[in-house]
């Protein structure tokens, strides 16, 4: 159940899709999550909940936005996945020439969830979140507080 204070996410990225730059520089305004069937963060993202970022490989968690507003779409067909793209890839931090090949990548895709995104910010101190629980392959952990470990101190 959703407590007072909202749901906090963890969004695991491709880093050689390199997004977390561009949610950084608010380049990327939108992060969308396209799938075959409902997954999380489906139905369990809300306005002003709280989205951690890391790079899918790597232990540190080291951006973070609010949620200003989510949409939903199911029942997607190529010509309905073509139009989303054209209407939000912009604000989702695709370049108008990557268009057809995110539109290939997605084009059989029955569900799609733009999470808009607003204060993105670097995380002050990078932090690990134990994904114990959730499935070793999840790329997208939905929690109303997640389990933070502390990163050791790089030696010096």
């Amino acid at each position: 159940m959703k407590g007072a204070r909202g749901m906090e996410h963890l969004a695991i990225m491709k880093r050689s899709w390199g997004l977390i730059p561009k949610i950084l520089s608010r380049e990327k305004r939108i992060e969308s999550r396209w799938y075959s069937s409902r997954r999380a963060p489906w139905g369990r993202i809300s306005r002003g909940d709280r989205v951690f970022f890391r790079n899918s490989g790597e232990a540190a968690v080291i951006a973070e936005a609010r949620v200003s507003d989510v949409a939903q779409f199911e029942g997607l067909t190529p010509a309905k996945v073509k139009a989303l793209l054209e209407k939000q890839g912009k604000d989702d931090g695709i370049a108008e020439s990557e268009l057809p090949r995110y539109f290939a990548r997605f084009r059989d895709k029955r569900y799609c969830i733009l999470v808009f995104l607003k204060g993105a910010r670097r995380v002050e101190a990078p932090f690990e979140v134990d994904k114990s629980g959730f499935g070793a392959m999840c790329a997208w952990l939905t929690a109303p507080y997640l389990p933070k470990r502390r990163l050791p101190e790089p030696v010096q």
